[in-house]
């Protein structure tokens, strides 16, 4: 999957953008766009010339790629951290989401049609339900169902087929 300026990269993660002249972006806003590599039947497939002896691809100038990036490079994209406000008024909700210098804000208001920005920016219509603790929705054939456990713990699922990305938030 293509990413960063130009589309000069490619995707190696939800928050890694490598590229011939462009290095490895990590957590950037140019690097939002990867996270639809989570929902891909076959994501990370690395483009680039030939390199190393395990017939791997190169991802950037002296970052060759043979059965995936180097464990401190993807550990350095596991650590980026995000904030999430959530604000309930009722059955009107504001969420305001912080990734480095990233804000998403979406308002939406339960069981009304409403237009939300997805993480690659894109904007799609689609209506978010209440299910005793949880809040769905269907965006583009992704189901998302986000799970308030308790006073201090969401959790968030994303379905695409038999795909899922599961992700738990902590109260801060």
């Amino acid at each position: 999957m293509s990413c960063g300026p130009g589309d000069r990269g490619r995707c190696f993660g939800p928050s890694i953008c490598c590229g011939e002249g462009l290095g490895c972006l990590l957590g950037s806003p140019e690097t939002a766009h990867c996270v639809e590599e989570n929902y891909l039947l076959t994501p990370c497939q690395a483009g680039g010339r030939s390199c190393g002896s395990e017939g791997g691809r190169c991802a950037a100038s002296g970052l060759c790629c043979d059965a995936g990036l180097p464990d401190e490079l993807i550990q350095k994209g596991k650590d980026i951290k995000s904030i999430s406000e959530i604000e309930e008024t009722g059955d009107n909700f504001k969420v305001t989401v912080t990734t480095g210098s990233k804000v998403l804000i979406n308002t939406f208001t339960i069981g009304k049609e409403s237009e939300l920005e997805t993480l690659t920016g894109e904007k799609v219509k689609g209506v978010v339900q209440r299910d005793g603790n949880k809040l769905r929705v269907s965006l583009k054939g992704i189901e998302s169902v986000t799970e308030l456990v308790d006073g201090n713990t969401i959790v968030n699922t994303m379905t695409l087929g038999g795909i899922v990305y599961k992700r738990t938030s902590k109260r801060m």
